[in-house]
């Protein structure tokens, strides 16, 4: 009698034992870079003068302006301060070519 019963909740828990567990993990880098800008679109690119050459980074949904100190600025400022031949850092997520910009953090403060 025990072993009937033990083997009917053998037969109950074993397909659970045997079921398979998925689990995904995906990991986001920012990554930071300096340079200094030869072209800038407003709210769709931005391209940097790096000591590799120029690198083209695209512009996400949302980007916030700072300085170095970490002021935010607004967009009178942006549109005064953020043009070519300025010196400027970025924050990214993604690799070549499909680098996003999340921060422009101007070389000032």
């Amino acid at each position: 009698m025990k072993k009937m019963l033990l083997s009917i909740a053998l037969a109950l828990v074993a397909p659970f034992a045997w079921g398979q567990v998925s689990q995904t993990t995906t990991t986001t880098t920012t990554t930071e870079a300096n340079g200094t800008i030869t072209e800038y679109t407003p709210g769709s690119a931005i391209v940097l003068r790096e000591t590799s050459g120029p690198v083209r980074y695209r512009f996400g949904k949302t980007v916030t302006y700072v300085t170095r100190s970490g002021r935010v600025l607004d967009e009178t400022t942006v549109r005064e301060k953020i043009r070519v031949g300025v010196p400027v850092r970025v924050h990214y997520v993604g690799t070549a070519p499909d680098m996003t910009v999340d921060r422009v953090i101007l070389d000032e403060d």
